[in-house]
């Protein structure tokens, strides 16, 4: 499956969970409720810690249609969370990035969030999209 599918997999997901009443206890989210920490994998080598909490702490704009033909306008903007922790694993010897991290938040409803919109998308480089997932 491609990211961007994956992504429309786990957002109908939680849609079809959220309209059915599904108990929080059995959704895949809740297997993950303690933990803060979220893994991401699949990066450009030439990143760094900086620039992944650039892109991860990032504001959304949430935009609404103001009718056909018309510009969008933000409704508001929203943050995925403060990152407190982040852990880019590096070659021992050469001291390089492998491409992978793990990013902790400092609330755990953001890493729902982080899973949820930024799995499958693609950071600068044009290489493959990352692998975003609760460690």
């Amino acid at each position: 499956l491609s990211p961007l599918t994956k992504v429309k997999l786990i957002n109908e997901l939680n849609e079809r969970e959220a309209d059915l009443g599904v108990n929080e206890s059995v959704s895949w989210h809740s297997e993950y409720r303690d933990s803060a920490w979220i893994f991401v994998g699949g990066f450009p080598y030439e990143l760094t810690e900086g620039d992944l909490i650039c892109v991860f702490s990032q504001y959304v704009a949430m935009f609404s249609l103001q009718g056909v033909g018309t510009r969008r306008s933000p409704m508001s903007l929203f943050r995925y969370g403060e990152i407190v922790n982040i852990n880019l694993v590096r070659d021992k010897k050469t001291g390089k990035s492998k491409g992978f991290c793990f990013v902790c938040y400092e609330d755990q409803r953001s890493t729902i969030l982080a899973v949820d919109n930024f799995n499958g998308i693609k950071v600068s480089l044009h290489r493959h999209p990352p692998a975003v997932s609760i460690a």
